[in-house]
């Protein structure tokens, strides 16, 4: 049990404790499901799209929740996005998959590879080394 409310407690989510799932929100669905997998108390936590169907600020405030998990807990937690853009700002490492080539090391020596520019089709998207992100090609 001791574990469980500790996983509440670091997800921030004591007030829903009793609450039957199928009366959260989207976000506070992910902030559950990632409880749930804390309490289960393994070094290593896998996510995959843990930001699904979620709107840009739950967006943010998981990945925070996440990197926040990281730094107080020690655990390594490794996550499957399409944010790539807030990934850039707050994942510590990444491995960039491409049909030509893996990529991986932090933000900063991937701009340096240009993997991102690698990511999308350059027609539609690209990445701006300057902003470090991506942008919408306007035609």
């Amino acid at each position: 049990m001791k574990k469980i409310q500790t996983a509440l407690d670091l997800t921030d989510i004591t007030h829903l404790k009793n609450k039957p799932f199928h009366q959260l929100s989207d976000g506070q669905l992910q902030r559950v499901l990632i409880a749930r997998a804390l309490a289960q108390d393994t070094e290593i936590i896998i996510l995959d799209e843990p930001t699904a169907h979620l709107d840009i600020h739950h967006t943010y405030k998981v990945f925070s929740l996440l990197k926040t998990l990281v730094k107080n807990t020690n655990k390594t937690i490794l996550i499957s996005t399409h944010e790539v853009n807030l990934a850039m700002q707050l994942a510590d490492e990444f491995i960039l998959l491409t049909k030509e080539r893996v990529f991986n090391g932090n933000a900063t020596s991937l701009i340096e590879q240009n993997a991102f520019s690698q990511l999308f089709p350059k027609e539609n998207i690209s990445f701006n080394k300057e902003l470090q992100q991506f942008v919408i090609n306007k035609n």
